[in-house]
């Protein structure tokens, strides 16, 4: 069996249903290229229910770790290097909130089923691992301006 996602287009779905949907019996996954939109990934319902039960059960295994013992934290410190490279930019302070804030939110995004808010902590952590990682942004984004601009205008009322 192939581990691999097959890839078509979406005509070819819309035309050869059967046979392209026939190619999900050898991979998990269909990616459906679009011409006119975002490429859509079909899977079966059993296979999508398989993947949420592990993502839930790594979740809940990673926030049962890290409450555990005083010392789970630390080893939660230690292999997220590994998991996420751009973690070795962030100051120590800041490692440590995000892990548990990556806990947290996996735990909380894994009760009402929906990972997105998961994606989104990772990429402004990482974006934030960036900030460090350039002197020359990190200077600039972290400098006193010597001045106040005034309160922001709600970005709703532009609208």
């Amino acid at each position: 069996m192939a581990t691999e996602s097959a890839a078509v287009n979406f005509s070819e779905l819309v035309n050869k249903n059967k046979q392209t949907l026939a190619r999900l019996q050898e991979s998990p996954r269909l990616l459906l290229h679009r011409r006119d939109g975002e490429d859509l990934v079909l899977t079966t319902a059993a296979r999508a229910e398989q993947d949420q039960t592990v993502v839930s059960a790594a979740t809940r295994m990673l926030a049962a770790m890290a409450r555990r013992e005083p010392g789970s934290m630390e080893l939660l410190l230690d292999i997220l290097p590994d998991a996420f490279p751009w973690v070795r930019f962030l100051p120590e302070p800041d490692l440590h909130a995000f892990a548990l804030e990556l806990v947290d939110t996996m735990r909380a995004a894994d009760s009402v089923g929906n990972s997105a808010s998961v994606a989104q902590l990772l990429i402004a952590w990482q974006h934030t691992a960036e900030v460090y990682s350039d002197p020359e942004l990190l200077a600039a984004l972290t400098r006193d301006h010597g001045e106040d601009y005034g309160p922001v205008p709600d970005p709703r009322d532009a609208a």
